[in-house]
């Protein structure tokens, strides 16, 4: 099949290729009426730009800004993502990409707004970045949109922003996952128990959603007719922790089950094997170090794991097509979660 050249897409247009280059390269001014008549044509004859050849012609250097939570012992899934751009970035070794991190707290707005601050003023080009706190992300994403940045959300998603893409679970539908795992093993008398380890959960889009989808799949249906109990701990801090899911055990002495909403599912599983809770099913989420030694123990019977290496790899290449050829991407690709158990934990 012969290649589209600018030049046919000038030709059917009645435009200039110098006009039909600004428009399909993002370069410059166009009428609105123009432009759209360009891509709609593009559209049509399927042009697909020869990135490699547009990159290494350029003398370009592409700034990239990544905004995602600082990994710490509490929390090692965070060290994943930056894995997955440096993949992205050694098979963009020929090309001038530059990426840099702004790492905050998790769960610390006055940190993320701080290294938001940081990000503006260092002008990148396109940003990627971990939505995690809600009212902060959506702050900065409209003074990126002021800027005519372009950003592309990772890990969790905040809908009707003005982002590229978003790469990721969809978390409404992880934790209907995480509800139907547990549905199949828990008594059907049994309670369960969905801890929450976070500050502000409305505010923490992505266990929100998990939650949520937690709740709604036993309020359609569902084998298990006992209590759902939900508990929201502020910090990892195990002392703290011991606190809170004492008490809930004296409240209710029935839980069969427990959903830990988010990566730090080990800090749940440490104080079952401290207490000696043997029988209870535990779920959690993300395939770090901590978490997997509890899964191989038994501890932990299953992990839902997000990919988080390959949608953070996916999402630099994207923002770099996006950004030497003004490629426009879906709003939303879900990216499709695993569930890991002992037997598979290996693989």
């Amino acid at each position: 099949m012969k290649q589209v050249r600018i030049k046919d897409i000038a030709k059917l247009s009645g435009f200039s290729i110098g006009t039909v280059d600004r428009v399909l390269h993002n370069r410059g001014e166009v009428a609105a009426d123009t432009k759209e008549k360009i891509l709609k044509i593009a559209r049509e004859l399927d042009y697909k730009p020869n990135i490699v050849a547009q990159a290494l012609t350029t003398k370009k250097q592409y700034k990239i800004a990544v905004l995602i939570p600082r990994a710490d012992k509490d929390n090692s899934f965070w060290a994943m993502h930056p894995a997955g751009i440096n993949k992205a970035l050694n098979e963009l070794r020929p090309f001038k990409v530059n990426v840099s991190y702004y790492l905050f707290e998790l769960h610390n707005e006055a940190d993320f707004l701080s290294k938001a601050e940081e990000l503006l003023n260092d002008e990148p080009e396109g940003v990627i970045l971990a939505p995690i706190l809600r009212k902060e992300s959506l702050h900065i994403c409209s003074r990126l949109e002021e800027k005519g940045v372009p950003y592309i959300f990772i890990d969790s998603h905040i809908e009707n922003c003005g982002n590229l893409s978003f790469l990721g679970e969809n978390a409404y539908k992880s934790g209907r996952v995480a509800a139907s795992l547990i549905d199949f093993g828990v008594g059907a008398d049994n309670d369960i128990l969905v801890v929450n380890i976070a500050k502000d959960l409305e505010n923490t889009r992505h266990l929100y959603s998990r939650t949520r989808g937690f709740m709604n799949y036993f309020g359609e249906g569902g084998r298990n007719k006992g209590r759902k109990i939900t508990v929201e701990i502020e910090s990892s801090n195990m002392d703290t922790v011991r606190q809170k899911l004492n008490k809930v055990f004296a409240d209710y002495p029935d839980i069969g089950a427990i959903l830990v909403s988010s990566a730090k599912t080990h800090i749940v599983a440490s104080y079952l094997e401290e207490k000696g809770l043997k029988d209870i099913i535990l779920v959690g989420y993300e395939m770090t170090k901590e978490n997997l030694d509890f899964l191989k123990h038994g501890i932990i019977n299953f992990l839902i794991g997000q990919r988080p290496v390959e949608s953070s790899e996916k999402a630099l290449k994207m923002m770099f097509e996006h950004l030497t050829t003004g490629k426009t991407f879906s709003k939303e690709e879900f990216q499709p979660v695993e569930i890991i158990n002992p037997e598979n934990a290996d693989f």
